[in-house]
């Protein structure tokens, strides 16, 4: 798709919705006069040379009379009429390109008819180049030609009043003060429908521009949704994906040796699998905008708080011992919070899986106060490959972690500690504060 040119001679602008360049106003008569003007101005753009043409053509209609009085004997002769004519047209088909130019050409030709007393009927092209001056000059030029169109009304008034009987001519002033109000009527006509245009023109250009800042939300929307999505599936696959792989290395050798344990962990391996697979089958169903699953069944809601003992299970399936220390209320937290504060749990849980050696000691603690909450996941290591005890997780998983705890006005510390294993210590606030400006969260690094 191309973009969109700029209205312009010959090109369309593209089309809005004259409710939308009115911002959805009830009025219908406003709404009707725009969509006639929209339509006027697209018709010209699409044909520019039928105004072009029309115009001239139609002030030289209005000489017609005059060139029929003329071969009837009256006033000038044909040729002297139908030169004056020509001369007031013509110059009439390069108005928009020589706005100036040609009021000059047409006041001259009108100067030239009043000395030879010609009556053409065709003066009207001095209103129409006044009319254009008005649409396209700067405003002391326009006032220029508007002083000089009143001054040759007023003289060509008085001159032909002259020729009128004295109670005729007591009028005089009286016609040129109308005449005159009128002249100075076209002009302002013109001024006007410069100042509707550009007004239509702004109007048109605010609409794309919100068209655009809309279509761009939607997109930056969309992006942050899949972002959300994809820290979620790293959060479910890679917890689960870390349990499996443990028990499966576990179980590979308790099938000969304690078949019992064995299945047992088999079974764990499972149960691990089939609740990877329905958090995931809720979270398509989200992004779906479905309510249930495909047999009809509720969807199990977001885990929380309540769900970690579970979780803390399948953890210890795969070898490590996971101990927990709780302090507060923590079912009373608001379910977005608990959700944040056991992704930020099952991640550093995960990591552990992933890095420490499979006999590792785990501890979670989880405190609750007025204004915040606090969790902490420590490992005693060692870690899985004793030569690499680099940072873990420097990918989604951390920076997860931190975005979780953001979103609440926390924190998330993640480094190495005393006992060779590895510590998470996130921070949450129970009221949810954005964070400060300028701020990140930091990260202990090995000396």
């Amino acid at each position: 798709m191309t973009a969109p040119t700029a209205p312009g001679r010959g090109t369309r602008a593209p089309s809005v919705a004259p409710e939308t360049l009115l911002d959805g106003s009830n009025r219908t008569s406003d709404v009707a006069v725009m969509k006639w003007l929209i339509r006027t101005r697209h018709a010209d753009l699409a044909h520019p040379g039928v105004r072009r043409w029309v115009v001239p053509l139609f002030c030289a209609g209005l000489g017609i009379p005059a060139v029929r009085d003329a071969g009837n004997g009256i006033g000038a002769a044909v040729p002297t009429v139908l030169a004056l004519i020509v001369a007031f047209c013509v110059p009439l088909l390069w108005r928009q390109q020589r706005p100036v130019l040609v009021f000059a050409l047409t006041s001259a030709v009108s100067a030239v008819a009043l000395a030879l007393d010609a009556d053409t009927g065709a003066e009207a092209a001095r209103i129409v180049a006044l009319l254009n001056v008005g649409r396209s000059v700067r405003p002391a030029q326009l006032t220029v030609c508007l002083a000089i169109a009143v001054a040759q009304t007023t003289v060509a008034v008085v001159v032909r009043g002259a020729e009128q009987p004295n109670e005729q001519f007591l009028q005089t002033p009286v016609l040129a003060i109308v005449q005159s109000a009128l002249v100075m009527a076209v002009a302002a006509a013109g001024l006007v429908g410069r100042v509707v245009n550009a007004y239509i023109r702004a109007l048109h250009e605010r609409a794309v521009r919100l068209e655009v800042e809309r279509d761009q939300r939607a997109r930056l929307a969309a992006a942050a949704e899949r972002a959300r999505v994809a820290r979620e599936m790293h959060d479910i696959l890679g917890h689960t994906l870390a349990v499996i792989v443990g028990l499966a290395g576990g179980a590979a050798g308790l099938t000969e040796t304690k078949p019992k344990r064995g299945a047992e962990t088999l079974r764990i391996i499972a149960d691990s699998g089939r609740g990877a697979l329905a958090e995931l089958r809720r979270l398509l169903a989200v992004i779906g905008e479905e309510r249930d699953t495909e047999d009809g069944s509720p969807l199990a809601p977001q885990p929380g708080l309540a769900d970690l003992d579970p979780l803390l299970e399948r953890v210890r399936g795969a070898g490590p011992t996971v101990t927990v220390h709780t302090q507060g209320a923590l079912t009373d937290l608001a379910p977005g919070l608990q959700l944040a504060v056991y992704r930020v749990i099952q991640e550093s849980l995960t990591n552990t899986l992933k890095h420490a050696a499979s006999d590792t000691t785990v501890h979670v603690t989880l405190t609750t106060e007025d204004t915040s909450v606090h969790a902490k996941v420590e490992d005693a290591g060692p870690p899985s490959t004793p030569h690499s005890p680099a940072p873990r997780d420097e990918g989604r998983g951390l920076v997860g972690m931190r975005e979780r705890a953001a979103l609440y006005g926390g924190s998330v510390t993640a480094g190495p500690n005393s006992q060779g294993g590895w510590t998470v210590d996130a921070h949450f606030r129970t009221t949810t504060t954005p964070p400060p400006p300028h701020t990140a969260p930091t990260e202990k690094r090995p000396a």
